[in-house]
């Protein structure tokens, strides 16, 4: 078993190599748009080339939902994607609050936060930036954004617990997160939940799917809500490189699943005590 570090080491690589290439190339991935190890019942993201605000430098076809559409975001607040890549989702947010909002990025790969610059460069965007951090310990003060999004990237974290803390701590009371993410319902092969690059292709970092809204739950977000989920179908060719010719069919009969689920929640408004307290 892979250590905490070992696991964000070998996503931090991969994700380091994925900056650096096409999205044609990234789409070989299975957290790709299409094509190499996935089919036409195998596609993890959706298409962002219609979304308002779109960027084709900054979409390496690495999501697996359109959180943003999700999001409630309204003009003037402030955004924070956690996983921000290229910035897809922070230029599509942007779009959304305009020039008199804020939309900050949180990646954990230097070469990612790079890119994303070089891209808000490009646009012009003074209201836009980019930072290095991680999810689970994040660079910004308690209670500073209206709404968190993220794309396929929180389930590649070990400390799920630790990363919903943090996604509570930074968002001001009142506000509200939607975050699209890969989920299980039964378990998947020992050998698929374990292998690297499985791992930082999505699916082997994913915890069942109740576990997941329970973390959500634990955090203390209140008005928690599937808004969209989608079944994600691995093909043959990648499952038998994990089981046999005969377990693959046991596997299929079996009812368990591979979601991109959309989860919205919001941070309770604090409650008023005693009159005269001075607490409210």
């Amino acid at each position: 078993m892979k250590t905490e570090n070992e696991l964000k080491q070998i996503v931090k690589s991969r994700y380091a190599e994925i900056a650096l290439q096409s999205k044609q190339q990234n789409e070989t991935s299975c957290c790709g748009a299409s094509g190499g190890c996935t089919n036409d019942t195998a596609v993890m993201a959706e298409d962002y080339s219609q979304l308002t605000g779109y960027v084709a430098d900054a979409d390496l076809g690495l999501g697996c939902g359109l959180p943003t559409e999700y999001a409630q975001i309204k003009k003037g607040e402030t955004v924070l994607d956690l996983g921000s890549g290229a910035g897809n989702d922070c230029f599509v947010a942007r779009s959304i609050v305009g020039e008199t909002g804020k939309v900050i990025g949180v990646d954990m790969t230097e070469v990612m936060i790079e890119k994303a610059k070089r891209n808000a460069q490009k646009l012009g965007y003074d209201n836009v930036e980019f930072r290095l951090g991680e999810i689970e310990d994040l660079p910004l003060a308690s209670n500073r954004v209206d709404v968190v999004v993220s794309n396929c990237v929180l389930n590649l974290v070990p400390d799920k617990e630790k990363a919903f803390a943090e996604t509570f701590r930074v968002l001001k009371p009142g506000g509200h997160f939607s975050i699209s993410d890969i989920v299980l319902s039964g378990q998947l092969p020992e050998g698929l939940q374990q292998d690297a690059a499985m791992y930082a292709g999505c699916v082997s970092g994913a915890i069942q799917r109740e576990e997941y809204l329970d973390i959500v739950r634990k955090a203390g977000f209140v008005n928690i809500q599937v808004q969209k989920q989608r079944r994600i179908t691995l093909p043959d060719d990648i499952l038998l490189q994990y089981l046999s010719p005969e377990d693959l069919e046991s596997f299929k009969d079996s009812g368990t699943g591979i979601f991109s689920v959309t989860v919205y929640a919001e941070k309770p408004e604090p409650t008023c005590c005693t009159p005269g307290s001075g607490c409210c």
